[in-house]
C-alpha cells in the first residue's frame, strides 16, 4: 500500500483516506503480533505483568496575544516558551519522558534482558510535538515500532485522537476520533506498523455506563477492528452487578442497548486508581509475583497484572521511573514473572485453546439495576423512564460513565465547556456530516481538527480560567469553519 502523508493542506492527516486505513487495519487482524522466538511463552511461568505509559498535552490557542486568532499549538511547545510560568519549567523533563523508551529498550534488549512496554500517545501530543519541532522524539519512537530487533518489545495502544471522555462526547464524534488516531498514527509510523495494533486505551479510562452510549463504544472499536480494551477495575461489574473477583485474568465486555442489540470485545482489566506510584515503582511486578496459576475455561492459566499511568506527571515518573524500570527488567527476565504485553499475553492464551467465548462476561457499572427494571429491546423512551427512576431512588445513581477517579463528573459543572461542544458537534454534523462532504475535502479537514481538539479532556478536567476559555474558543472556531459554505 502507498503511504499516507503525515501532513495535508498543513494539518495532521486525520481524514481522506479511510477506505486504505481499513485494509491496512483488516490486513494486519490475520497475523501475529509477537512471533517467537522473540515472544515470550505463558507455559512455564507462574504469572506475568504488564505496564502502559499514557501520554497527552492538549492543544490550544496560545500562539498569539489574541485568543481569536492566536494559532494553535501544543501545550509542551507553550510550557517551552513560557520556562518561567507556573510549573512550566518541567517541560524539558517531558520532552525527555515522550523518547526515553527509545533509549532504555534498546539498552536492555543489548544486555540480552526481556523489557516490555506498551505505549499510548493522543494524537494532539503528536502534532503538538511535530509542530514544535522535536523531531528527535519520533526519531526515538520509530524504531521501537517498526524495527523487527526491537518492535517486538513494545506494543502500542489506540485511543482517541483529542483525548476525549468517551461518556460524554457525542457518540458520532468518538468514532472521528478513534479513526482520526488511526489515520494519524498510520501517517507517522506506516500503514503496517498500524496493523499491528491491537489494544484501545480510553482518555481517563473513561467507560460509558448508559447502556446506548456503551454499545456505540464498543461497536465502535469492533468496527475499526481493536481486540481488546482496557477498563478500570471500578467502571464494571458483573451481570448480576456484583463487582469482579479475578480481576487478572481477561473478561468480555458486553453492551447492550435499549434496542436490544449487543457488541462485546475483550477487556482487561487495569486494577486500583490512577497512581503515578504504581507504576513509577513498577509495583505492578511485586504484586504478580504474589500471584499464581489461575483456572480458566478448565486449564490453569498465568494471571496478568495490568497498569497504566502518566508517563510523564509528578516526580516519579519524571526521575525514579527510569532506573527502577531498568531494575525491574532486570530481574524480572528469565524468571517465572515476566514482563509481557497484553497482546502478546492473549496470544499465548488463545493458542492454548481458550477462546474470546470462554472469558467471563462484564458489563459497565449500574448495567444490572436497568436491566432489573427492562428489557433489551424496550427502546429508548422506556430506559430514559428506568434512568430517572433509579437516580430518584439513589442519588449515588448515575449514567456519566465511570473512570480512575470516582470523585470526578465528566458533565456536571462543565457547562460552560460542554454547551459550546455540543453547539459546535452538532454544526459539524448538520454542515458537514449530513451533507455529505467528502472526508478529503479541505473545509471536511479543517472543521474535523477543530472539533476534535476542542473536545480534549483536559477543558473539563481543570474546569475553569484559561482552559475553559481554550475549550471555547475552539468550539467557536469549528462553528466558524462549519458554517463557511
Amino acid at each position: 500500500m502507498e503511504e499516507l502523508p503525515e501532513y495535508v493542506d498543513g494539518l495532521p492527516n486525520l481524514c481522506g483516506s479511510e477506505q486504505t486505513v481499513e485494509a491496512a487495519v483488516a490486513a494486519g487482524r490475520d497475523q501475529r503480533v509477537f512471533l517467537r522466538p522473540r515472544s515470550l511463552g505463558i507455559a512455564g511461568i507462574d504469572s506475568a505483568f504488564a505496564v502502559a505509559l499514557h501520554m497527552h498535552q492538549p492543544l490550544i490557542p496560545a500562539g498569539g496575544p489574541d485568543p481569536r486568532t492566536a494559532a494553535i499549538v501544543g501545550n509542551l511547545q507553550w510550557m517551552l516558551e513560557h520556562p518561567h510560568v507556573g510549573d512550566n519549567h518541567n517541560a524539558p523533563a517531558f520532552h525527555w519522558c515522550y523518547k526515553r523508551m527509545g533509549e532504555l529498550i534498546p539498552q536492555l534488549l543489548a544486555e540480552g534482558k526481556q523489557p516490555r512496554i506498551m505505549l499510548e500517545y493522543s494524537g494532539t501530543l503528536l502534532h503538538g510535538l511535530r509542530r514544535a519541532g522535536l523531531d528527535d522524539i519520533f526519531d526515538a519512537l520509530r524504531p521501537l515500532t517498526s524495527d523487527a530487533d526491537l518492535r517486538h518489545a513494545v506494543e502500542w495502544l489506540g485511543s482517541p485522537w483529542g483525548h476525549a471522555v468517551a461518556p460524554s462526547t457525542p457518540v458520532q464524534d468518538y468514532r472521528l476520533h478513534v479513526r482520526a488516531w488511526q489515520h494519524h498514527f498510520a501517517a507517522i509510523f506506516g500503514l503496517e506498523a498500524l496493523g499491528r495494533v491491537r489494544g484501545f486505551s480510553p482518555a481517563e479510562m473513561a467507560l460509558p455506563n448508559h447502556p446506548d452510549v456503551a454499545y456505540a463504544f464498543v461497536k465502535t472499536l469492533n468496527d475499526c477492528g481493536y481486540r481488546w480494551l482496557l477498563v478500570q477495575e471500578h467502571t464494571v461489574e458483573l451481570p448480576d452487578g456484583r463487582p469482579l473477583d479475578r480481576t487478572h485474568l481477561p473478561h468480555r465486555l458486553v453492551a447492550t442497548s435499549s434496542h436490544g442489540d449487543t457488541a462485546e470485545i475483550v477487556a482487561v482489566v487495569k486494577t486500583q486508581g490512577s497512581d503515578t506510584k504504581l507504576v513509577g515503582q513498577m509495583q505492578p511486578y511485586y504484586e504478580a509475583k504474589g500471584l499464581s496459576r489461575l483456572e480458566l475455561a478448565g486449564r490453569r492459566v498465568p494471571p496478568l497484572v495490568t497498569q497504566i499511568a502518566d508517563g510523564e506527571n509528578g516526580g516519579v515518573m519524571m526521575n525514579e521511573f527510569p532506573p527502577k524500570y531498568r531494575e525491574i527488567v532486570r530481574e524480572c527476565s528469565g524468571s517465572r514473572t515476566p514482563m509481557l504485553n497484553v497482546t502478546e499475553y492473549l496470544e499465548q492464551l488463545f493458542a492454548t485453546g481458550v477462546q474470546p467465548d470462554d472469558l467471563p462476561a462484564i458489563q459497565p457499572m449500574f448495567q444490572h439495576r436497568i436491566w432489573q427494571q427492562m428489557t433489551p429491546g424496550d427502546g429508548p423512551d422506556r430506559l430514559a423512564d428506568v434512568i430517572e427512576q433509579l437516580r430518584h431512588e439513589d442519588s449515588r445513581f448515575h449514567m456519566e460513565g465511570g473512570s480512575w477517579t470516582n470523585d470526578l463528573s465528566w458533565v456536571r459543572g462543565y457547562d460552560q465547556v460542554l454547551i459550546p461542544m455540543e453547539q459546535a458537534s452538532s454544526l459539524f454534523h448538520d454542515r458537514i456530516l449530513a451533507p455529505g462532504v467528502p472526508a478529503d475535502d479541505p473545509r471536511y479537514r479543517k472543521a474535523l481538527f477543530h472539533l476534535l481538539a476542542a473536545e480534549t479532556s483536559c477543558y473539563r478536567y481543570w474546569g475553569e480560567g484559561v482552559w475553559t476559555d481554550y475549550g471555547a474558543e475552539l468550539a467557536r472556531r469549528v462553528a466558524d469553519l462549519a458554517q463557511d459554505p
